[in-house]
């Protein structure tokens, strides 16, 4: 019992804050590429694809992000898949790419899913740089050229933005999900820096060679990742640029959060047993990077579990384990507590940052639990928009 408590307590604190403080300390003086375009530099042709399912509240303001650009326009071409919508997409799309002949509009009959979408559409891409992005996420000026200046280095394979989160409200999860994401992007940043291994772009928009793609599997709930993880697997590298920036609304609603974080577990699950090989690989930093910032993180939910249990045969043996219990049972009370409180307008952010690495953690197990009773779609319900 205290060698599962010891285990499980350390492998929670090293994925946590250990792992992070180590990519810290490596990065030292570590510099970004520096073989990149430059102004006046013959850029690549760029091929835009967006998977899309009833997105006409931000389809058009995308667009026009898209064109409101540095990026010379006739090295542009931007792929619009209609993933079967029912609402005034298609219409918006056709209106506005006569403003934009660069716009290319596929309409599927019937719902395919967003991996299925762009297989199709890949296809279909003129550009030797695909950049994979969805419809609600805004571009500034010179996101496209500050992803694009990277592929004039033949190493790397992929190369994701710094995703910027708006809209927070203190009466939700938004501030939480933005400060998870921002410590991520950190982490992610670190791993392209030392090694070029980032464990996974943010799926919302990235550029890849389109050499390079593989297609996804038909039921896989997670691209990116597996996009990402087929790059580093030829011996390609994968990078953040800070300074390619773009914008997306942040999650407030910790049932759609929670709904949405379940989906992806199931599919880290998907792809876990697919690149399971690449526990032991022989490429630089690898192995290292996907056991300690997305293995272990993916297996918390199991490791909090043990933690506590273990934790409750070890009361009587000592003051020491009865503390850590007790520290234990209030963390798990304070969801509860913070879901009263939150009924009488009382929003206290320490106590949501427990609320929301709890359900983010049973969205874990929920999506072990879905992928072990078998995928067979990878179609799912978009999160809801502007929460």
């Amino acid at each position: 019992m205290i060698l599962t408590f010891t285990i499980s307590v350390f492998l929670i604190i090293y994925s946590y804050l250990i792992f992070p403080v180590i990519l810290k300390l490596l990065s030292i003086n570590k510099k970004t590429n520096s073989i990149v375009y430059v102004s006046g530099d013959e850029l690549p042709v760029v091929s835009l694809i967006i998977s899309a399912f009833n997105e006409e509240k931000v389809i058009e303001e995308k667009i026009k992000t898209i064109f409101n650009t540095t990026y010379p326009l006739e090295k542009i071409q931007v792929i619009i898949g209609s993933d079967a919508s029912t609402d005034g997409t298609n219409k918006i799309v056709k209106d506005i790419s006569q403003t934009y002949r660069q716009i290319v509009l596929f309409e599927f009959p019937e719902r395919r899913g967003k991996s299925n979408v762009i297989n199709e559409l890949v296809n279909k891409a003129n550009g030797e740089v695909l950049i994979l992005t969805d419809a609600n996420v805004f571009f500034e000026k010179e996101t496209i050229f500050e992803m694009a200046k990277h592929f004039k280095n033949q190493e790397i394979g992929l190369v994701d933005t710094n995703m910027k989160k708006s809209n927070l409200k203190k009466d939700g999860i938004s501030l939480q999900e933005k400060t998870y994401i921002d410590i991520e992007g950190s982490i992610k940043n670190k791993e392209g820096l030392i090694w070029g291994m980032m464990m996974g772009p943010f799926g919302g928009c990235f550029a890849l060679r389109k050499n390079l793609f593989s297609p996804i599997p038909e039921n896989n709930l997670v691209d990116d990742f597996y996009i990402n993880m087929k790059i580093l697997e030829k011996g390609k590298k994968s990078i953040n640029e800070i300074t390619s920036v773009v914008h997306e609304d942040v999650s407030n609603d910790l049932y759609e959060e929670t709904r949405r974080k379940k989906r992806i577990a199931a599919g880290n699950f998907q792809n876990l047993a697919h690149f399971k090989r690449l526990l032991f690989s022989h490429i630089k930093g690898l192995s290292f990077c996907f056991i300690s910032h997305k293995i272990i993180r993916w297996f918390v939910p199991f490791l909090l579990t043990f933690a506590f249990i273990s934790n409750l045969f070890l009361v009587p043996e000592n003051t020491f384990f009865k503390i850590t219990f007790a520290l234990q049972f209030l963390l798990i009370l304070i969801p509860l507590f913070d879901f009263l409180l939150k009924k009488i307008k009382i929003h206290i952010a320490a106590f949501r940052f427990v609320t929301h690495f709890y359900f983010m953690n049973l969205a874990l197990m929920l999506g072990f639990f879905k992928y072990a009773g078998g995928i067979k779609s990878g179609i799912w319900q978009p999160t809801r928009r502007n929460q």
